[in-house]
């Protein structure tokens, strides 16, 4: 029997699914309302803001937020370090959601509902711990062509309470359900303790914990909060300037990036089941993990903020991580996160990812 209907056969091409379970990438850290905003000249001067400058803010800043969105047309972002990454982490795997698994604190206020919000956008599973003394972190990133002011208000994200929060059963599960933990070095100025219970947790159950750098200061000033950790670092993070100034702390003696790296594989760790992983970025050069790894060319005229492109490495990296992924894949990883969020202004990215690597 003929027939002059046509018949056609759709083909789902279905992406591998992702190795990584809900709650398997844990993060804890300085959560902050990321605040951007187109803004005029008038508006730094007000503040007294330079248009390309990153500060934290002082008592003269504090109606600065409240101005921002009030007067411009604001963009809302879950922002701060550790959240950042994990949120990029989150978007390199897209499914299933909740991967990723943040604490951290936040105010009882209008902005703390709106980082709320924003973290359930982009499907990770924030449990702030929640405090009516101080309101909720921001960071106003400030707009003037193709320069950004950025000020920062850590406010709530300084006040981490482990007994609070991290210590409740609920809490705690969540913990232990992960297996691999990032959290930024920023945290050692708040919660050494909730650190140092989540490290050792890992390092009994033979768990991957990541710590990063993060700044100088942090390498400098905060020297005995950061090594009381390092011995639970099974992987460490930070940019070539955060080595060096780690290195002179530590008085290796050498500011070159690969024998750093080396040095500090090679101090004390507890679990000796694992050997310590070092990754240190260094802006347009190869990335250095024992061996090199060439960076993604980029145009220079392409690039458009690099202000997110640690975090985005990091989350990069976690991504491959968390599934299991050989480390040259992370690295890949890492490099592909990176390169898109420098195109794009503040930590933002497009609806997916467009990044392919072949299976272990």
């Amino acid at each position: 029997i003929c027939s002059s209907k046509k018949y056609y056969c759709y083909i789902e091409v279905k992406k591998e699914a992702s190795a990584a379970l809900p709650n398997s990438l844990f993060g804890m850290g300085n959560p902050l309302l990321d605040i951007s905003a187109v803004v005029d000249k008038d508006f730094l001067d007000k503040y007294t803001l330079k248009p390309n400058d990153q500060i934290l803010a002082e008592d003269k800043h504090k109606a600065l937020f409240e101005e921002l969105v009030k007067k411009f047309k604001v963009e809302y972002h879950a922002g701060g370090a550790t959240q950042n990454s994990i949120k990029i982490a989150q978007w390199m795997i897209q499914e299933p959601h909740n991967v990723g698994t943040f604490f951290g604190c936040i105010g009882k206020d209008k902005f703390g509902g709106i980082l709320k919000q924003k973290s359930e956008e982009a499907h990770i599973d924030a449990r702030y711990y929640e405090q009516d003394e101080e309101p909720t972190g921001t960071c106003a990133a400030c707009i003037t062509g193709d320069n950004r002011s950025l000020v920062a208000n850590l406010a709530a994200a300084n006040c981490y309470k482990k007994d609070k929060h991290l210590d409740l059963e609920e809490n705690w599960k969540l913990v232990e359900k992960a297996k691999v933990y990032y959290i930024a070095g920023f945290f050692l100025t708040v919660s050494l303790e909730s650190i140092l219970k989540v490290a050792k947790n890992a390092s009994e159950n033979n768990k991957l914990f990541c710590l990063n750098l993060s700044a100088p200061f942090i390498c400098q000033f905060f020297k005995d909060n950061l090594m009381q950790v390092m011995p639970y670092v099974d992987v460490l993070f930070g940019n070539e300037t955060e080595a060096v100034e780690f290195a002179e702390a530590q008085d290796f003696e050498t500011k070159d990036i690969k024998e750093i790296a080396k040095k500090a594989q090679a101090l004390p760790k507890d679990n000796t089941k694992r050997q310590r992983i070092v990754v240190f970025t260094q802006g347009k050069d190869d990335t250095v993990m024992i061996e090199t790894f060439p960076v993604l060319k980029i145009d220079p005229k392409d690039i458009v903020d690099t202000n997110g492109a640690g975090d985005a490495f990091v989350g990069g990296f976690l991504s491959e991580l968390v599934q299991e992924k050989p480390l040259d894949q992370c690295v890949k990883a890492a490099h592909y996160a990176a390169n898109v969020i420098i195109r794009r202004a503040g930590c933002t990215f497009p609806e997916k990812p467009d990044f392919n690597c072949p299976s272990a």
